[in-house]
């Protein structure tokens, strides 16, 4: 029974991080597999514990590195048992920060506090920030050529935090700098299909913008297999993706956010990248880059991954009259995280 989970798991992963038949069944073949190092940074917490046992089950890892300010020796000890490919290393303290992200080809950051009820996004935004400027000044000295999967929120603003941080330090690129906008994606894939009564697991539907409230635009237009939804069920289904976070903080009755479904996708998006490094052809999802898709600097769109993390940003494709309507509307509030980064960034 056990196999057979793993299995579902790793089929699950597959199925939902790749975008042609090839990928598909080369998803999950170890054979001839190079050497792959992928760091998770705040993997004691509610996300970084599932993230890192999601990543521990993926055989494109050869090495797993988990670090957090405490606890993650014993995180690292749980997972170390399960018996796939990679080795698990777990660093607890900033005195051993650097060793954790010594020679990392992925390093993901789902490191801060969670969203609680009360907390003004101000609130939010200072705490994380401050961790996340932190980790990424590191990053640029330990490992300055990895691929860096920013989880942390808000997300509009933290991932021009770190390009900020890794421009002052001389190793930006921007083809190696991610926004995760996956839960969006799974989100609005699983909304979709319960809506338009179709399977799931064929479904694809594209999100744009941001990662946060308003700016996640998910383009329904785009959506397959297609469904003759009408336009209130289209509005409907864009409302819940964008309060699908505030939908599970309410749930869980102020005593969580969305940890299990944002480590799931955190662990597609971070298979799509070791597919992508790793050579494999045709591996596009979106996420939230430097951009030049709009007039923002950073937007979220379909992004076709390889060898160098960002091969091409790829174009919004066409739009309808509602998506087009919400994407200007969208623009000044993405805008404004954008530039409370850059300036958060740049303080002394």
């Amino acid at each position: 029974m056990r196999t057979s989970i793993v299995r579902s798991v790793q089929s699950a992963i597959a199925r939902s991080s790749s975008s042609s038949t090839y990928v598909r069944a080369r998803a999950y073949s170890s054979d001839s597999v190079p050497e792959r190092k992928v760091a998770v940074l705040g993997a004691a917490g509610g996300i970084g514990q599932p993230l890192a046992l999601l990543m521990k089950l993926n055989p494109l890892v050869s090495k797993l590195s988990l670090y957090d300010i405490a606890g993650t020796p014993g995180v690292a000890a749980d997972v170390s048992h399960i018996n796939t490919r990679s080795e698990v290393s777990g660093y607890a303290g900033e005195e051993h920060l650097g060793k954790a992200l010594e020679g990392a080809d992925v390093v993901i950051i789902p490191a801060g506090v969670p969203r609680k009820p009360g907390m003004t996004r101000d609130d939010l935004f200072n705490i994380n920030a401050g961790i996340v400027k932190s980790l990424c000044t590191a990053i640029a000295k330990y490992c300055p050529h990895a691929l860096v999967n920013m989880i942390s929120n808000p997300v509009n603003s933290t991932v021009p935090i770190a390009a900020e941080v890794f421009k002052k330090a001389g190793t930006y690129d921007e083809k190696r700098l991610f926004g995760v906008t996956t839960l969006d994606v799974v989100r609005a894939k699983t909304f979709y299909a319960g809506k338009a009564n179709v399977n799931v697991a064929e479904v694809n539907v594209p999100v744009i913008g941001g990662h946060a409230g308003i700016t996640i635009l998910p383009l329904f237009s785009q959506a397959t297999p297609k469904a003759n939804l009408s336009d209130e069920d289209i509005k409907a289904l864009t409302k819940r993706t964008q309060d699908g976070g505030t939908e599970v903080v309410e749930a869980k009755a102020g005593k969580g956010s969305a940890t299990l479904s944002m480590a799931y996708a955190g662990a597609i998006f971070a298979d799509a990248c070791l597919k992508g490094l790793n050579g494999v052809p045709d591996v596009v999802e979106c996420s939230y880059v430097q951009s030049n898709v709009t007039e923002l600097p950073f937007f979220a769109s379909k992004v076709r991954l390889g060898k160098n993390g960002v091969e091409e940003v790829l174009g919004l494709g066409p739009l309808s009259d509602y998506e087009k309507e919400t994407l200007e509307s969208l623009k000044p509030e993405l805008l404004s995280s954008i530039e409370k980064g850059i300036k958060f960034a740049n303080q002394s």
